[in-house]
């Protein structure tokens, strides 16, 4: 069976740096951060009091206002994002067969808002009258709700779904998609991912196992991957969604093409709940894989935006990992980290980044990795490996591989190229 050509004909995003793709393109090719003192609770008691957030944001200026009280932010998130995606791939649905456009989001923690006010006005009624419960509180806060909306919304009849698996949750949404149109299954995939976890419970949580930074004092440079004085990823929340399309679907309908998608490769470390392996065997091999499957070699990838959480172990076994796979190619690249800018989206993040790959190739352009400064280097990192420190780089960029690794040691790896 010849699998078919996938392609990438629109783009949405709701993020800490715009509500909007123009808008965060813009944050992000000039290097800005979007982190800032936490809004959405009172931080008094926590040791970190920053994240960052999605500023602006109204779902009812979006979504009819009934719905909108059926939803979790997450699912907000959601719904926006997919909206912009579709109306920026120019996809008229009543000309479509709609038994064959899907929807598929990763979605790593769902509707733990909705959740935490559920359960903690069920612990203050209780004794006194007895279990009371939203009825919108489940189809709330499950995490598969998001891309149920989507299809709600337009009748998509194709797969949906939703995977989880933590930090590379939305990247695995776009594999699934991937191999669903090429395999013939779906013409259109909405795919991508959102989050909406900086609560908190999601905050206090993270900061219980020490994984997000406590630099309070200066939130704006918190998140520095591949500096020594990292200290910890900066939580951040949002939506983001690409449209995936058999090639010549997309031809017939004059779509325009951003980037075609050329494979993927999925992995596991096999070695802890929440550390990456030390020699990053899991990256490697995701990073193999997906070469493979998109029958290219090293040196044809230009960029690589890397997981860089701005975590201790993280960024060294990525480093070592990029290394391994690259050889000497890996010193001709330029690597970036999009979350020293949008912070980590947890599972939508996959998405996001995803994204930023698209439009690096489209316009030849990668954005930069924030917050290095000179004396802070690593001495188990290789700074000869062109880490695009603090200001975007205009190359060409012929090919991009995006890396998300999540808790669990799930590894998922996607590459784009430009579209012959």
């Amino acid at each position: 069976m010849e699998l078919k050509r996938v392609v990438v004909t629109g783009l949405g995003a709701v993020t800490p740096l715009g509500n909007t793709v123009p808008q965060f393109w813009d944050s992000v090719v000039n290097g800005k951060s979007g982190a800032g003192p936490i809004t959405h609770f009172d931080t008094t008691n926590f040791k970190t009091k920053f994240a960052c957030e999605v500023k602006n944001f109204d779902g009812s200026e979006f979504i009819d206002r009934k719905e909108v009280r059926k939803m979790d932010l997450c699912s907000q998130y959601a719904v926006v994002a997919a909206d912009e995606a579709i109306a920026d791939a120019k996809i008229e649905v009543e000309k479509e067969n709609l038994d064959k456009i899907g929807v598929i989001f990763g979605i790593g923690i769902g509707g733990i808002k909705t959740f935490e006010e559920e359960v903690l006005g069920y612990a203050k009624t209780k004794d006194t009258i007895g279990p009371k419960f939203n009825p919108f509180f489940i189809p709330k806060m499950i995490a598969d709700i998001g891309p149920g909306h989507v299809s709600i919304k337009y009748g998509f009849r194709g797969p949906n779904f939703t995977t989880t698996s933590a930090c590379a949750s939305s990247t695995n949404a776009i594999v699934d998609a991937f191999n669903y149109i090429r395999l013939g299954k779906a013409n259109i995939i909405v795919t991508g991912g959102a989050e909406a976890a900086i609560t908190e419970a999601g905050v206090g949580g993270f900061s219980s196992m020490h994984a997000i930074s406590a630099r309070n004092d200066s939130p704006e440079t918190a998140s520095r991957p591949f500096s020594a004085s990292r200290d910890g990823f900066v939580i951040g929340e949002g939506g983001a969604c690409l449209i995936l399309e058999e090639y010549e679907h997309a031809k017939a309908r004059g779509a325009k093409i951003y980037a075609e998608l050329a494979g993927c490769g999925l992995s596991a470390d096999a070695h802890h709940i929440t550390a990456p392996h030390p020699e990053g065997l899991g990256a490697i091999l995701v990073m193999k894989n997906a070469l493979e499957d998109a029958e290219m070699k090293p040196e044809d990838i230009d960029y690589i935006n890397v997981h860089g959480t701005s975590t201790p172990l993280g960024d060294i076994a990525e480093t070592k990992a990029i290394k391994e796979v690259f050889g000497e190619s890996a010193y001709k690249l330029n690597i970036s980290s999009s979350k020293s800018m949008t912070g980590h989206l947890l599972g939508a993040t996959g998405a996001l980044e995803a994204l930023v790959c698209v439009l690096s190739i489209q316009n030849n352009i990668v954005t930069p990795t924030i917050n290095f400064t000179e004396g802070d280097e690593d001495p188990e990192i290789d700074y000869k490996l062109n880490f695009t420190f603090n200001k975007a780089q205009k190359r060409e960029v012929r090919a991009a591989l995006s890396n998300t690794f999540g808790f669990g040691g799930h590894n998922a790896s996607v590459i784009f190229k430009k579209l012959n």
